[in-house]
This record gives structure tokens, sequence and C-alpha cells, in this order.
């Protein structure tokens, strides 16, 4: 493609899949669009608020028109994922959205998301997200886990993968032997062979998040897509990332013993982030803040069973 923002899935002998680097956060390489252009087409995941623009001239630079497009497919509700749905429904008039049942109010009525959204990373840092609008009801429709999508020469097969967040699924492409993954494998940084766990409050759940790397294992596609960021052949991440997993859990409860003070602990972790080099200083300590708060959550809930 002429913009770099905009490159064909060719890995594996893909075809017809094209990744959007839709900028997220004002960062290059990290949030990850998805285009499957078949008859109908579909955009997997819609980036925040902020990124609905550049998804719009992707579809132009792939002669795609907005009224074709055929489906809408946000893989959870989360803001980085789900915040432009509302602005791509509007653009894209016959688009069905769709979307697990247990996030289907928020996109209809986002205000408790953006409430909690802003609880989550601060309200000082909703400068990274931008609003979202609503999505009307009549252009839901509500998954569970085992849909088909016809898109007219290509297929979607929804798969719920609850652990990162309840209201999340992965779309497998069999067509092309590939799996868009969502958050369920984390944050895998390819240039750099390292994978970073992604474990935000308030529904980070260690085996859930743990069981849905056994529904990708189970998949086992050829090419697995991630949201953050990019397409990789599908190699040994799944058994990094089930370490790094658990590792980083394990690490975040014994500093919680040591230190016995859980603002103390985000700083140890948020300090000590790891990807300062890759990112602005704010966004690599306050990303890491808010995934060790989420650990801390899920260790409360743990706790008290």
């Amino acid at each position: 493609m002429v913009e770099t923002y905009v490159n064909e899935v060719t890995l594996g002998g893909c075809a017809d899949v094209y990744v959007v680097d839709v900028g997220l956060f004002g960062l290059e390489n990290y949030g990850a669009v998805y285009v499957v252009d078949a008859e109908r087409p579909a955009i997997i995941d819609t980036g925040s608020g902020k990124n609905h623009e550049r998804i719009l001239e992707a579809l132009e630079l792939l002669d795609i028109d907005r009224e074709e497009v055929g489906y809408v497919l946000p893989t959870h509700v989360h803001l980085d994922h789900a915040g432009g749905t509302g602005y791509l429904a509007e653009a894209c008039p016959n688009a069905t959205v769709g979307i697990h049942r247990l996030g289907a109010r928020h996109l209809s009525d986002p205000g408790a998301l953006v409430e909690g959204t802003k609880r989550a990373v601060g309200a000082d840092k909703w400068d990274y997200y931008g609003e979202p609008i609503p999505v009307p009801d009549d252009r839901i429709t509500e998954f569970t886990g085992g849909e088909q999508l016809d898109l007219g020469g290509e297929t979607l097969r929804v798969h719920h993968a609850p652990g990162h967040a309840p209201h999340q699924v992965v779309f497998e492409n069999p067509e092309n032997d590939l799996v868009f993954a969502a958050d369920a494998a984390g944050n895998y940084f390819q240039e750099l062979g390292f994978t970073r766990a992604l474990s935000p409050p308030p529904d980070f759940d260690l085996e859930g998040c743990l069981d849905d790397i056994g529904t990708l294992r189970s998949l086992d596609p050829t090419v697995l897509c991630y949201a953050h960021f990019g397409p990789t052949v599908l190699g040994e991440q799944l058994d990094l990332f089930e370490e790094v997993l658990v590792d980083w859990v394990d690490a975040i409860a014994a500093k919680r013993r040591e230190f016995e003070d859980d603002d103390a602990v985000v700083d140890y972790f948020a300090s000590r982030n790891g990807v300062s080099h890759i990112w602005p200083e704010r966004q690599a300590y306050d990303g890491t803040a808010m995934n060790v708060r989420g650990v801390l959550h899920y260790l409360d809930g743990r706790d008290e069973t």
C-alpha cells in the first residue's frame, strides 16, 4: 500500500486481510484494526474515539465503499477496541455491529463505560481516548460464542474468550487459517521478541486468561493477529505469554506481601515498566500502573474465596 499504516497480511498465504495501524494513543505499532475484504467486508476492532477517521481513510485506500461494509466487530468494549464503533456504524450505514451480549449495553449507552475507563486509567489520562458515541440498538447483534458470520467468500467464527474481559471474543477466519486474537494473547512486541501482560481492572482473571490461551491453542492457527500489535506466524508465543502472565501475577502478589501498601506496589512496577525505551515515559508508566491495579483487584477477589 502507498500509505504505510495500511498493509496486507500475507503471512502463511493469507489473502484479502489488511492491518491498519490506527495510531492508538498517538503511538505507532500499538493499536491494530483489521479489515477483511470480502463480498461483505468486516472491520475487526475500531480503536479509540480518536481513530475512526484513519479507519475510514483505510477503506478508501482499499477501494471499499462504506455502504458495502457488512460488519463492524469490536472484540470487546474496552475503549481502545470499541471507542470508534459508533462513528464507524454511523459512517457505514449497512453494517451490522456485533459484540458479545455482555458488552452490548455499553455500545448503545457508553456512559457507564466512559466513567469506568476514567476510574481505571485516571480522569487526567482521558485525553488518550476520545468520547464514544452510541450505537442504535437495532444495529447491534449479540454474540454468545459459536456463531458463524458469512462474509461472502470468507467466514468468521466467534469464540468467547472472557479472561481479559467477560465481553471479549476472538474471531477465527478458517479460509486464511488465522485468528484475530483481541487481547487474549497479550501485548506482543514482535521486533523485540517479548510479550507483555494486559491485566486492566476490573475484570482481569488469571484463570480465565489461561483458559483463553487454551482456546487459542485448540484453534491452532497458522497466523495470529494481535490487536497490540500486528500479525505473526504462530510459534511459541502462547507458551511465552502463559509464563509471562503467571510470573506477572506472582510477582505483584509477592510485592504486595512485602510492601503492605498497594500504592507502593503500583509505583514499584510502573517505575520498572520495561517499555519506556519504546513508549513515551508517561504512557509507559500509566499503562503499567493500570495493569498492576488490575492484578491487585484480581488478588482481592481471589483472597476472598
